[in-house]
């Protein structure tokens, strides 16, 4: 799993990485929130983030917001890291901005491990579901589009289905799509069908 991690105390960051890439972790690892934003913002960012509460730039709990809002439909997975001795209102505060969960410093091995797996998971999961609804809205558009070969009358134009039944076009498609029709008259129609009844109908008229 590729995960991007930002903090500005360079010990604390180093072991951080260093115990993920141990987990067989690609790491990205960067001092402060900005430049942690603008690797987000690119198109292939890490999708699982661990982000510092407080650091230049901005901060851990600005990144989660800014994500949800922007990214609403891509999963991230958010962990904070927070300072041993903090609040629970500062835990439940960063959880509200769009955090899925936290650590502490210092770090513990087994409990950052257990963390991250939780979060590989669930991105796994959301990553698969997206790619189910995916599938399944371009079966839906695949179902609505008339294919194939439509065997069609040469004189009068109409369809025959797949039960041997003859269908005028109009109602074919209409049945078979969401398509709609409006109606008019084409120019060779009009010169050949409808202008004749027309002027037979001013001559009738004017007798």
């Amino acid at each position: 799993m590729n995960i991007l991690i930002a903090d500005d105390d360079p010990v604390a960051l180093n072991i951080l990485q260093l115990m993920l890439e141990r987990l067989g972790h690609d790491v990205s690892a960067v001092k402060n929130g900005n430049d942690a934003w603008n690797i987000i913002q690119q198109k292939n960012t890490p999708h699982l983030l661990i982000l510092d509460r407080q650091m230049p730039g901005m901060l851990g709990e600005e990144i989660c917001k800014k994500v949800r809002e922007q990214f609403p439909a891509i999963p991230f997975y958010i962990i904070l890291i927070t300072g041993a001795l903090k609040e629970t209102s500062d835990i439940i505060e960063g959880l509200q901005t769009g955090a899925d969960d936290y650590i502490t410093k210092p770090f513990v091995a087994k409990e950052l491990q257990a963390r991250v797996q939780a979060g590989v998971r669930i991105l796994h999961l959301e990553f698969s579901l997206a790619q189910r609804i995916l599938e399944l809205e371009n079966a839906l558009l695949h179902v609505q589009q008339l294919q194939g070969l439509l065997p069609i009358c040469s004189y009068c134009k109409k369809i025959r289905d797949d039960k041997k039944y003859w269908h005028e076009i109009e109602e074919y498609i209409i049945h078979h799509s969401e398509a709609k029709f409006s109606h008019g008259i084409c120019p060779d129609c009009y010169e050949t069908i409808a202008k004749p009844q027309i002027d037979e109908l001013k001559r009738k008229h004017s007798s």
